[in-house]
């Protein structure tokens, strides 16, 4: 099997090139690498979570698979008076969001190399996004599901972007299965945005 984003050290010769992005109206400046997730641009999905999520200004917010940053940093953009943790398990990912975050002069976040939720299970959360590693398969998606729930407050969210092609019907049988409500916020070319509310 090829190797994939979701490992650890990608092996993949670095190939770093920078990107601009206009999310949520303000204009990101990425820098992306081979070896991380969309690298060639923030994907569409991540960009229909980015636009449609609903955030306090105040809101603890964890990232799970954060790449190299456009959901956790335009959350830290939304939320001024909150702060935002982003996690990934790929430490070439961590190194570019630690970079995104200067190059853009976003100070409220903690970024940490984490498989899924490991690093963060004693913190609480107001949200939880997450466009989730599909390639992964199915067990860790549902994992995240299961660990975000466990570090959400109660009344807390979790956001999920998933293609229905991609294991949307399931991913909403799971997660009915645990949060007290989950509703499809939004739905685009295929991407359907999820709000599971604990």
């Amino acid at each position: 099997m090829s190797e994939h984003y979701y490992t650890q050290k990608p092996s993949v010769k670095s190939d770093v090139h920078t990107t601009q992005e206009v999310l949520r109206g303000k204009t990101f400046t990425f820098l992306t690498d081979a070896g991380v997730f969309s690298k060639k641009g923030v994907d569409y999905g991540s960009k229909h979570l980015i636009e449609t999520m609903d955030l306090p200004d105040n809101a603890s917010v964890l990232d799970v698979g954060c790449g190299y940053g456009p959901m956790g940093l335009s959350a830290a953009v939304i939320c001024p008076k909150g702060h935002v943790t982003m996690v990934d398990i790929n430490e070439r990912a961590i190194e570019l969001s630690i970079e995104n975050a200067k190059r853009n002069g976003i100070t409220n976040v903690t970024i940490l190399q984490s498989d899924l939720l490991e690093q963060v299970k004693n913190k609480r959360f107001d949200v939880v996004l997450t466009n989730p590693p599909i390639r992964a398969g199915k067990e860790t998606v549902h994992r995240i599901f299961v660990d975000a729930y466990d570090c959400l407050v109660d009344g807390g969210s979790l956001w999920v972007v998933i293609q229905k092609k991609q294991g949307a019907p399931s991913a909403v049988k799971k997660l009915e299965t645990m949060y007290s409500d989950v509703v499809e916020v939004s739905k685009d070319k295929g991407y359907r945005i999820l709000k599971a509310t604990k």
